[in-house]
Order: structure tokens, then sequence, then C-alpha cells
């Protein structure tokens, strides 16, 4: 709703709030924009498939080789630019997932699957000189070995399934294995391992190097004791070994970062994990392991807390999380870890007690509604905007 029509705008807008000294992004707005456009006073219109349209974008990341490459999520398809895009709208150049751009095949392009069809596209990353994406409801990640220069180009390699025309969670098997995947919604490359955070069996696995084999086993996983549990939280409460909904992984300095999106918090590591379900250093988001409830059990946030923090990322010295659910991001310097350390700032909302969809008004260059995977590029902090229907490239302060 608008801030035109909100019953509860006026008084959320006036609510004291604890502003930081300056905003995480410039505050502007982000200097381009793919998919939705901003309108007067919050016009939508439907979204017909194009080579400029995005449906619930989820993932967008920067390739190795300087293109840009984004999961439509909700058109089930991925779009690529061959540079990062300069100019508001710019068109796709290529495409995967879908006949054409004008099409809205559904999921798989309502044909079987295959290495270049995609069921609810999520999560995607560089990996060497290609790119991984997380196929979530084929329950697997495909993997091409160099990132594609045309459309409709079919993946090198599937992990989690033993071929490419295979889809059942958990290879039809009633536990998980090491090879097996159950909506795996993030990846991450960190340059010596793939991982993967397989969210509906409540893990994040890992491969040391670049997968070789179709349905290569992991190397290792977090989150659970060994390869075969698949309960939340490891079958007991919350703590510093267990996840619920893990979602995304990033590296900040010597840190490995997890955003344990059904935990309402995020989990680190210091250096990489060694041994199967070793238990995380800091937690930030609850003020101690044992602790997951959103917004810390308060209706509004405080710069302490999360409400399902779909995203993580690392740039310069910002660890910056996507709160989701309060339609924010959130920064910390390396200097700020601690567990349950408050942000140092924020973008998307005017202060850290403030929670609204684009601020409980029309959306803007500056606002978010559910902001889900980001990634950086350079000084650009690359946002899918999902409920704003856009991907949102925009500037970090220094």
């Amino acid at each position: 709703m608008t801030e035109y029509t909100h019953p509860l705008s006026a008084a959320i807008r006036n609510r004291p709030a604890a502003i930081p000294s300056e905003q995480l992004l410039v505050g502007a707005g982000a200097r381009v924009i793919l998919g939705e456009q901003v309108r007067p006073r919050g016009v939508v219109v439907p979204v017909v498939p194009s080579a400029q349209t995005l449906f619930g974008p989820r993932g967008a990341s920067l390739m190795a080789d300087g293109s840009l490459w984004v999961a439509d999520t909700g058109h089930h398809r991925l779009l690529g630019w061959p540079t990062l895009p300069e100019a508001d709208g710019q068109p796709a150049t290529w495409l995967i997932g879908q006949p054409d751009f004008e099409r809205d095949g559904g999921r798989n392009a309502h044909g079987p699957v295959g290495a270049a069809s995609l069921n609810v596209p999520t999560g995607i990353c560089p990996v060497g000189n290609g790119m991984a994406v997380a196929d979530v409801w084929n329950h697997r990640v495909l993997i091409w070995y160099e990132v594609p220069h045309e459309s409709h180009v079919p993946a090198d390699l599937v992990l989690g399934q033993t071929d490419f025309v295979s889809a059942e969670i958990n290879r039809g098997a009633p536990q998980p294995s090491a090879s097996t995947l159950y909506w795996p919604y993030g990846v991450f490359w960190d340059g010596a391992r793939l991982y993967v955070a397989d969210s509906g069996n409540r893990r994040v696995l890992w491969w040391e190097g670049i997968p070789t084999e179709k349905g290569q086993p992991a190397d290792g996983v977090l989150g659970q004791a060994d390869f075969h549990c698949r309960d939340e939280n490891g079958g007991h409460e919350a703590d510093a070994m267990s996840m619920r909904w893990p979602h995304a992984v990033t590296h900040f300095w010597d840190w490995l970062v997890v955003g344990d999106a059904g935990n309402n918090r995020v989990l680190l590591w210091r250096g990489a994990p060694q041994r199967n379900g070793q238990a995380a250093d800091m937690v930030l988001g609850q003020p101690d392991f044992a602790q997951n409830a959103h917004n810390r059990g308060n209706y509004f946030p405080n710069a302490a807390c999360f409400n399902m923090p779909y995203g993580v990322t690392a740039t310069g010295n910002w660890l910056i999380v996507a709160d989701t659910a309060n339609s924010r991001l959130l920064g910390w310097q390396a200097d700020d870890l601690l567990t349950g350390a408050s942000a140092r700032t924020l973008a998307g909302q005017d202060g850290f007690q403030h929670k609204g969809d684009n601020r409980w008004g029309v959306v803007g260059r500056n606002t978010l509604c559910w902001p889900y995977g980001i990634s950086a590029a350079g000084r650009s902090v690359i946002i899918a905007d999902s409920g704003n229907n856009r991907v949102l490239l925009w500037d970090r302060r220094p």
C-alpha cells in the first residue's frame, strides 16, 4: 500500500528512531535500475516478460569477464548483460531458461528438465571463469565452466542430481546425503571452495575446488552433524552449530558468513571450517546462539536484529546483510564484529526502528521492498529488490 492509503503510515513514520550518522549507500538512490522503473505515485503495471522486465528477481552477480547475470526468478530464467548496465531499463542481451524474451513459459519452460531449463532460479555467483546457479525447485546447482556469451547455452555440470533430466528432492531418498539437495537457495565461490546453502536440508555444503563430476558429493557440511540429517536446528534448539533456513554465504576478511534466515541471524566462522558440524564463532542479529525470534521478539526492529536475512555480501571494509522482511540493508565494519553487535549504518529506511516496504510509501530510487540476494561490484552493491521487481546498482559510500 502507498503512503496515501496505509492506515499506520503516519504513526510509523513519526516513531522516534535511532538514525545512523550516514547511510550505507549514496542517499540519492540507485545509479541504475533494471526491471520495473519508478512510476508517478506508485502506479502498478502487469509484469509482461521482455528483455527489460523482471518478476521477483532473487539474485544477481558480476562475473569474472565483467558480465552481469540476473536470476529472474518469477520468470524462471537467467538474463545476461555483457557489461554492467549504465542506463535505467537497459535490455538484457542474453537469455537462458525460456525460448525467447517475450515468452512466459513457466517452470522449465513447460517442458522436460534439461541442462538449460530452470525452476525458481535464485542464487547466482561467479565460479572461476564461469558461473553457478541455484536452480531451487529442480533441487540442483548448475555450473557453467565459462560464462555464456550467447543465449540458451546449456550448463556443463550439475550438483544434487546424477544427470540433467532429474529433479527429485534428495534424489527421491527419505534422507539427504553428501550428493543430494533440497531447495538449494544460495551459492558462493571463495576462490578455493564452492559453498551451497542447501536450505530445505537446513545445512550448508562445501566442495573443495570447482566440482568436475555430475552429482559429485560435497566434502563438508555445516548446520548438521553429518550428511544424513535434515532436521531444523539439527533436531534440537538453536545453537552455534545448527541452522533453520540457511540462505546465503559470503566471505568477509577471514570470516565465513552465513545468513541463517529461519533463525533470524547471521553466523560467522573465523577461517574456513575444517570439520562437519563445526560450531560458529559469532552471531549477529541475536544476543546469543540460543535465541532466534525475529526482531528479537519485537514488532519494530533496531540496529541489532533481523527479520529473515536472505542475503549477505562484503565490499571493501563492509559486511552487508539484506534484512529482507524489514526491507533494509544493514552494514558492519570489521572492527564492529562482536556477538549481537549493532549495525553501524543502513540503507532503505530512514532509521533503525523503521521497517516498512518502500518506507510505507511509493517506490523510489532509494527504497526497498523485500531485498533478496545482494552482491558487490567495485563500489556498487547489486541488489535483487525482489518485491519491487527490479535490480538496483547502488553505489556505497566510502
